[in-house]
């Protein structure tokens, strides 16, 4: 991303790095279809973090969240052609995200059962522990006492432990801050039903996480 000097005076590249940056996501990808390659820059740098935050606290495993976050875009590169700039593009790009997630648990399901007949080869799962550092949840107790790993890894498993239709309406909403009728979009469920799946999982981690209060 081009930097922007802080001289008082815009010369003509931060005026047209500003100009970029004011677009919306939508404009960008419609730009980018349409063969402006620094469009989609501004769409990476504008999205990377809220996506990969929500892969992480969905696979519980930085690597692979890293390699996921990588598919998501090569994945908006690959469709650039079938977008329309009708859709809004952040129900897009999670509407990726959270598809590979689903493609993963269930993979992650089929080697647990398939482990059931194997030896022992670890002491568990990796990084799991690490997966709340950042978490954003008024609505859940996450004050500073929080941030001992201990509890983290408390809240973690709690989070885990969610039916899969509320975890992934917790996190996208706590996590990667999109509205309730864009996580309806993504998950194909009314806004209504997603209100209800949120507020089952906030009582869910409360009763959880009641001594914690």
């Amino acid at each position: 991303m081009d930097e922007v000097h802080s001289t008082g005076s815009t010369g003509p590249t931060g005026a047209s790095s500003m100009a970029q940056e004011a677009r919306t996501d939508e404009v960008l990808m419609a730009s980018f279809r349409d063969g402006e390659a620094r469009a989609f820059d501004v769409l990476v740098v504008r999205h990377r973090r809220g996506l990969f935050n929500f892969l992480l606290r969905s696979v519980q495993n930085r690597s692979r969240a890293e390699e996921m976050l990588q598919e998501v875009f090569l994945r908006v590169v690959r469709s650039k052609e079938r977008y329309e700039q009708t859709a809004k593009f952040t129900t897009w790009v999670y509407t990726i995200a959270r598809n590979l997630c689903v493609d993963e648990s269930r993979r992650a399901k089929f080697r647990r059962t398939v482990s059931l007949d194997a030896p022992r080869r670890g002491p568990g799962h990796e990084e799991g522990s690490a997966m709340l550092d950042s978490v954003a949840a008024d609505q859940v107790p996450t004050d500073d006492a929080a941030a001992a790993p201990q509890i983290r890894a408390r809240i973690a498993v709690a989070i885990d432990a969610l039916p899969d239709d509320q975890r992934e309406v917790f996190l996208m909403r706590q996590v990667s801050g999109l509205s309730f009728k864009e996580i309806g979009e993504i998950v194909g469920a009314p806004e209504n039903t997603v209100k209800s799946r949120m507020r089952y999982a906030l009582d869910k981690l409360r009763n959880e996480l009641a001594d914690f209060n």
